[in-house]
């Protein structure tokens, strides 16, 4: 089964020079998984195929294959950066990604070592693809010790970093720029308050309810049926 999926991925692989790191069918796939957990996971398999097929070249000799082993190495670190870019973003909405990123570890810890062996082992024609091998390496260690990282201060961190970078932004702007900016947030916000206010101004009242505080739709209870008005 393996062998088929290799062989598949070698020829819907985009080619070299093209922005595509996935292929047609694993865009398919990550477009359906909104999940974040179930994307990670997909990004994890693919990641895993793209080192099977570096492995399964490296055991031919075939014309032209360091150019494919090569493009698949980078393919495989603009996974890795897509896994944590989707970790990021779905730790800054509060989302919960652990067991998407326990696959993504589980992985990446398998995947270290066969490229490191795959370095030492020293190929005859590494120096064709050994930035991107050393970078592959690189990025699987920072990617693993992120998957690792405790969620709560990776999302701490996360949250600091787009601060400063909103920051950053914002620095750059021009007086006129800024003030742009603060009159259309001041608009925003105006245009907010005023969807919780009536015509006259005044703040719109909750609908009325007939429920007791604290009790909501489907608490109600049936009460006591009245007894006759006989004499006791």
């Amino acid at each position: 089964m393996l062998k088929y999926l290799l062989c598949g991925l070698l020829f819907t692989c985009p080619l070299a020079g093209q922005k595509d790191f996935l292929a047609a069918d694993e865009i398919d796939q990550i477009k359906e998984a909104q999940e974040p957990n179930l994307r990670l996971k997909l990004y994890a398999d693919f990641a895993r195929l793209r080192v099977d097929l570096v492995n399964n070249l490296l055991g031919k000799e075939k014309a032209g294959r360091s150019i494919l082993i090569h493009d698949s190495l980078e393919e495989y670190s603009k996974i890795l950066d897509a896994i944590d870019t989707v970790a990021d973003s779905s730790l800054a909405r509060k989302v919960d990604i652990q067991l998407g990123l326990a696959a993504v570890a589980k992985v990446e810890q398998a995947m270290l070592p066969v490229l490191k062996r795959i370095q030492e082992s020293h190929p005859k024609d590494l120096e064709r693809y050994d930035f991107a091998l050393t970078q592959a390496i690189e990025t699987t260690s920072d990617s693993l010790e992120l998957a690792l990282e405790d969620l709560g201060k990776r999302g701490k961190d996360v949250e600091q970093r787009q601060q400063k970078q909103r920051e950053a932004v914002e620095s750059q702007l021009s007086p006129v720029e800024r003030e742009g900016k603060q009159a259309e947030e001041a608009k925003q916000k105006k245009a907010e308050e005023d969807k919780n206010k009536n015509e006259d101004g005044t703040p719109k009242r909750k609908p009325p309810t007939l429920y007791r505080p604290g009790e909501k739709k489907g608490d109600e209870t049936t009460p006591p049926k009245k007894t006759g008005g006989g004499g006791e």
